[in-house]
């Protein structure tokens, strides 16, 4: 599912026009990115966690040369589900 079929459906499923479900998809989706960009956890109950983690410098291969290369300390976005999307998908 893309974000055009996330708006249909979010307009269906809430008897929205499509560009009021546009606009609250688009909402959802600034304010996770504002929250992450502060580092700040989103914790949806019953779905899960959208965090911002930290990931450590590490040492690297080239897949190319195969020298060893240095990677920076970056930081990445991670996704944990609730137990019960867990148990919903398997």
């Amino acid at each position: 599912m893309n974000k055009a079929d996330l708006i249909l459906a979010v307009a269906e499923e809430a008897d929205l026009s499509k560009r009021q479900a546009e606009a609250a998809v688009e909402s959802f989706l600034k304010l996770v990115e504002k929250a992450l960009v502060k580092k700040q956890a989103v914790k949806l109950s019953g779905f899960g966690v959208f965090e911002n983690k930290k990931r450590a410098a590490r040492t690297g291969t080239n897949p190319t040369s195969g020298k060893k290369i240095q990677i920076p300390a970056s930081h990445t976005v991670s996704f944990k589900p609730s137990k019960s999307l867990k148990e919903k998908v398997n």
